[in-house]
């Protein structure tokens, strides 16, 4: 295990802190833009996994590929890459507010019209454009949520928010297990992209209770007296390396969880040969590992540091990938493994928000945060589609294993030349 630096402003948690008291203390602001971006990312987790759960009834439906099947998914986290960026783009001009609201209003009309199409194209065009609202909302999200929460909980509420994903994926899990048992599948898969039709309620949360971060604002009064900034600076000489670094992280964090998620419904559906009822319960078991990954990591974020976690999370993500694709292990040993593979591959996801918040400055927080986590997510996307097609020539378990190991030792490499932030305090126009 290498050693890691301790940043110079870094603060140890508090006893009171390290027992959970940190949620009790959080002010009305903080309090009011957790649950906000918690419930956003938890909806937004719940659209996008909804098309992990109908790929089977789409391939039989439309007669499509494991291949096109793949691009679907792709096109959708390719588009959302772009849309992360410019929703980045956007919210150091206008605010992470109201850029935010855009975002999920936009995700979720999307997904709902999803159910409506008819084709594979058509399928396509809806997807790439709800992609484009979903990669804006982490973007922004996870910029509101860093600069908001204070310091020395900063690892853990960001940490915590992403621990939303997995209840959207478990909604997601819920609504397949119900809906393709009580309606024929070519009605299932369509109320299932339906549903993300309730994200949008969210938007009027936001808007009557969160407000701009102080730090944001503060930094907007300088930007406007004259002190002008670009947001292609995070590619100039004092930034270039973190954000190259920080991209090749967010490559093998994401490479790695869409090549597993994407394909898991379809591997235990057709190559274990479980049914509609047993495959979600299976999900239900790795989802109940994804969201006490998120909560335990969050909390190691603040405890061993952004570096230390994310590292050990990538490497058991590693070991847990091998695993559950290559050992002859029966189905039981498979529910068993469920629960480490969806712990270790979900969690390294929560040290991420705040390490990103804390390695960019405010003034191009939101450009390079958006572009370091979605250029990683565009080459991420890739993954799914790759998956697809190896998985038509070898046994598509092997195919998801190779891609999804592969992606962790990038992610561990790139940590490991990263410097740690663990409570850096953030400021105006640094």
């Amino acid at each position: 295990m290498p050693t890691f630096p301790s940043h110079r402003g870094e603060q140890n948690p508090t006893t009171a802190e390290a027992e959970g008291s940190w949620l009790a203390e959080l002010t009305p602001t903080e309090r009011s833009t957790l649950i906000a971006t918690f419930g956003g990312w938890a909806l937004d987790g719940m659209d996008v996994m909804v098309y992990s759960f109908v790929i089977p009834s789409l391939m039989a439906a439309w007669q499509i590929s494991k291949g096109q099947a793949g691009w679907l998914a792709s096109a959708t986290l390719l588009i959302s890459a772009v849309g992360g960026w410019l929703a980045g783009l956007l919210s150091d001009r206008f605010g992470r507010v109201r850029i935010l609201q855009i975002t999920i209003a936009w995700f979720a009309f999307f997904t709902f019209l999803s159910g409506f199409t008819n084709s594979f194209w058509q399928l396509m065009l809806t997807r790439g454009l709800q992609g484009f609202g979903f990669g804006g909302e982490w973007a922004v999200g996870s910029v509101l949520m860093g600069e908001t929460i204070r310091a020395q909980q900063r690892g853990r509420a960001v940490g915590t928010v992403q621990g939303g994903w997995a209840i959207g994926w478990g909604l997601a899990a819920i609504f397949y297990t119900f809906l393709f048992s009580a309606l024929p599948p070519t009605i299932a898969w369509r109320a299932m992209f339906w549903i993300g039709i309730l994200p949008a309620m969210l938007v009027f949360y936001i808007r009557s209770f969160v407000p701009e971060p102080e730090v944001y604002r503060k930094t907007r009064e300088v930007v406007e007296q004259g002190s002008r900034s670009h947001f292609l600076e995070i590619f100039g000489p004092s930034l270039l390396r973190i954000t190259v670094l920080t991209s090749f992280m967010a490559i093998g964090a994401q490479g790695g969880y869409y090549a597993i998620t994407t394909w898991l419904p379809t591997y235990l559906k057709t190559v274990r040969g479980l049914s509609v009822f047993n495959t979600g319960a299976y999900l239900i078991v790795v989802i109940a590992g994804s969201f006490a990954g998120y909560m335990v990591g969050a909390y190691l974020t603040d405890r061993l540091g952004r570096r230390r976690t994310l590292i050990l999370y990538a490497m058991c993500s590693f070991l847990a990938v091998a695993a559950y694709t290559y050992l002859p292990i029966s189905n039981q040993g498979m529910l068993a493994l469920g629960f480490p593979l969806g712990f270790f591959a979900s969690g390294s996801f929560s040290p991420m928000g705040a390490f990103l918040t804390e390695l960019f400055p405010t003034r191009l927080r939101g450009s390079g945060q958006g572009f370091s986590y979605n250029f990683g997510r565009g080459i991420g996307a890739l993954f799914p589609t790759l998956v697809g097609y190896l998985g038509a020539r070898i046994p598509l378990g092997r195919a998801i294993a190779l891609f999804a190991v592969s992606a962790y030792l990038i992610m561990i490499l790139a940590v490991a030349l990263l410097p740690e932030t663990r409570g850096k305090q953030l400021q105006v126009y640094e």
